[in-house]
This record gives structure tokens, C-alpha cells and sequence, in this order.
């Protein structure tokens, strides 16, 4: 009987996100038979909320290393020790990566274990979902973590991205591995999960979902950090007070969940926004009519993916993946003013941190009916034939295969 193809899967913490969710998939779809995985995670810190749970329902025991944190420290030394010792027990063929720190502790135990272990032939594939060379530190800690990839690079047979604009992020822009080291994956969504949201009817007025009152409901929907730039999403907010018929919902929750609520004072939009925490996504999306991402920095945007596979219109700043995603631009107006904005094929863009315009196509988006049902109507037909949970298992089996 022919040896499954052992595979160790790290990411730095299972948080709520579409990280968390995509390893969790591909954990599930790689059990038995040509296959045997291994999920191995650190712990989630204080202030953002953990979706180990979520894995263990699907049959999944993550193995965590509670020294392997988000951030560089001493104890990174640790964490690679662990892991080293974890690949000598369960001799991995395939160590895959998921997340910067789990990219770099992950690769450099296993180029110590393929170097220590005789016989040992592993191979080493990394995905990106997202990347930290731009808006998350600052220029030297930045050059630093870019450099680190860079020489990982060199000892990583695959290396993953989520959308040709990251390709060309990583790869052209910032010079990250050879061109023939990478492949393009795209997420998947458990469109299950999403059914759900056609039938749902939220209860009035509980928690920011739809009151009796005929609002229109715009959302932002993730973790509360401040890669995530809550404060646009509230700038633009204040740009439309005007619009009385409309409410803003922020859903997640994070270390910034203080100095958002903060900042909602200050602006005085205390009527107007409500925090209305985690919830599923099938009970997210058929309680709002407009789905916002004000990201600085953004792989494939989940949120994103999901609002257009529930017909959700949605709009964003132009970051990472979201060009990818939202597709072409249709049309361009405002050019020569601030309140330039992009209709694109599936969505309205903006430019990254610029209120004006994120507030002018989100009152287009919000004014101009027949544009929505449009964007709507489109998104939903690609979510649903691009995005789909069994093309991305399909898709890394694929990869694993041609070793």
C-alpha cells in the first residue's frame, strides 16, 4: 500500500479571518486516504477572537505552540526548536506555510530538518494572503521583514499568491522569489455556510442588523486592527451625514475596538454607527445592503468575495487583490477633484485612504438603484463559478501532486 503524502500545515494563530478558515479546509479535505495533515498553530492574543473551535468542529485538533506569536521576539528561537522537533516525529513530505511568522519559523525549521535528517526530502510551499511590506511597520522593520523573504525564498519549492496583482506585488515590485516559484491560487468559499443568508430574517434593531426603520445599511466586516483603516470608513461616514436613511455597522471586533469608539465620538456619529461584534457571515450579509473594505494593505479580500457571493453590492479602496476581484474599471469620475471614484465590474473603488472619493461612490453606490442591482448581479455569477471551497482543494492538491 502506497504512503500518504504527509503534509504539516502552520499559520500563526487562528484567528477570525480567512486565513483561519482556508487552513481549516484544506486540514478537512486532506485526511486519509493519499493524504495525511497535521495543523500546527500558536496561540490568538488578547483583544482578537480565536476560531479554534471552528477548526475542532470539523475534526481538526490544531497542535499549538503558544510560543509562536504574531509579532518578532526572542521566543522565536523556541518556536523553532518545537517545530524542528515536531517534523523529526511526524516526518513530513510537504511542509506548507500560511502567514509571514508562520512563513518564516515554518521554513526555517524545516530547511534545519531537511539539513539534520537523513533521508529527509521535504519540500517547502508558502502561501501568501496577504503581505507586510507596505502600511503595517515602519521602514526599517519593513526593509528587514522584506529581506528575511527574500532569503526564504531561495529554500521554497512553491510559493502561493491569492491574485495576479499580488504576483506582481510581491514578485515584480518587491522582488521576492523567481517568476517560475509561483502559482496562483485563488481563496475558496464554503458556499454552504453562505446558503444561509438568502432565508436568514435578523430580529429588528438587535445588535446593528436592521431595525423596523427603513435604513439602508452600509458594513465594514473583519478584525478591528489598524491595518483595516476604521477611521476612513468613519470619515466617510461623516462626509454623508446628510443621508438620514443610512446606517453604519462595523462587525468584528480587535485591539482597536476602544480607540474606534473613540473616534466615533469625536466625530460625533454616536447615532449613526453601531458595533455590532462577531457574527456569521450568512447572518452578516442578509442584514446590510452595502458591504465597505477601507484597507491599507489587503491580499484577496474576503469580505469582499463573500458580499458579492450573497449579492451584496460592495466598495473598496484599491489595494492589493481588490482589483483582481471587483475587476475592470468601467468608468472614472471625479478625476480632477477629491471625490474621484472607479466603477469597476463588480464593485466601486477608491483611492486608498481618501475619504473624499470613498464617500462619493458610496453615495453613488447608495443613490443609483438600477448600478447596484448591476454590481449585484455580477458578482454573485463570479463568487460563485471562481471562488468556490472544492476549486481551491483541488487547486493545492494539484500542487502537492506534481512533487
Amino acid at each position: 500500500m502506497k504512503k500518504p503524502i504527509r503534509v504539516a500545515r502552520i499559520i500563526a494563530r487562528l484567528n477570525v479571518g480567512g486565513p483561519a478558515r482556508h487552513v481549516t479546509w484544506l486540514s478537512e479535505a486532506l485526511r486519509g486516504g493519499e493524504f495525511e495533515t497535521a495543523l500546527i498553530t500558536g496561540v490568538v492574543p488578547p483583544g482578537e477572537e480565536d476560531m479554534s473551535a471552528y477548526a475542532i468542529g470539523r475534526g481538526i485538533e490544531p497542535v499549538v505552540i503558544p510560543e509562536m506569536s504574531r509579532e518578532i521576539s526572542p521566543r522565536d528561537v523556541i518556536t523553532i526548536w518545537k517545530l524542528f522537533r515536531f517534523f523529526r516525529r511526524y516526518r513530513p513530505d510537504i511542509v506548507h506555510t500560511h502567514t509571514a511568522k508562520a512563513g518564516a519559523a515554518g521554513r526555517a525549521a524545516g530547511f534545519l530538518y531537511r539539513l539534520l535528517t537523513p533521508g529527509a526530502r521535504v519540500k517547502f510551499v508558502h502561501t501568501y494572503h496577504g503581505h507586510i511590506f507596505h502600511s503595517y511597520y515602519g521602514r526599517l522593520k519593513t526593509r528587514v521583514f522584506l529581506m528575511i523573504e527574500k532569503l526564504l525564498a531561495r529554500v521554497t519549492d512553491v510559493i502561493i499568491v491569492l491574485s495576479e496583482q499580488q504576483r506582481r506585488e510581491i514578485h515584480e515590485q518587491f522582488g521576492v522569489g523567481r517568476a517560475a516559484q509561483f502559482r496562483i491560487v485563488p481563496l475558496g468559499l464554503d458556499l454552504d455556510e453562505l446558503s444561509g443568508a438568502a432565508g436568514f430574517s435578523p430580529p429588528d434593531g438587535v445588535g446593528g442588523l436592521k431595525p423596523a426603520a427603513p435604513l439602508e445599511t452600509v458594513a465594514i466586516i473583519g478584525r478591528l486592527a489598524p491595518i483595516k483603516n476604521h477611521d476612513l470608513f468613519l470619515r466617510a461616514a461623516a462626509r454623508l451625514r446628510d443621508m438620514q436613511d443610512v446606517q453604519f455597522v462595523i462587525y468584528g471586533d480587535g485591539t482597536e475596538r476602544n480607540a474606534i469608539e473613540a473616534r466615533v465620538k469625536e466625530l460625533g456619529l454616536e447615532d449613526r454607527v453601531v458595533f455590532a461584534g462577531t457574527r456569521a457571515a450568512s447572518e452578516i450579509y442578509a442584514s446590510i445592503d452595502v458591504a465597505a473594505l477601507t484597507s491599507l494593505n489587503e491580499g484577496t479580500p474576503l469580505t469582499l468575495i463573500e458580499a458579492m457571493a450573497t449579492g451584496v453590492p460592495s466598495i473598496s479602496t484599491v489595494v492589493g487583490g481588490v482589483v483582481d476581484v471587483l475587476g475592470a474599471v468601467v468608468e472614472r469620475l471625479g478625476e480632477r477633484t477629491s471625490e474621484g471614484y472607479e466603477i469597476r465590474e463588480r464593485g466601486i473603488t477608491a483611492a486608498s485612504n481618501d475619504d473624499a472619493g470613498f464617500a462619493a461612490g458610496l453615495r453613488r453606490l447608495l443613490t443609483d438603484a438600477a448600478l447596484r442591482q448591476t454590481l449585484a448581479e455580477r458578482g454573485r455569477a463570479y463568487a460563485r463559478t471562481t471562488y468556490s471551497k472544492e476549486r481551491l482543494i483541488a487547486d493545492i492538491i494539484r500542487i502537492y501532486r506534481d512533487f
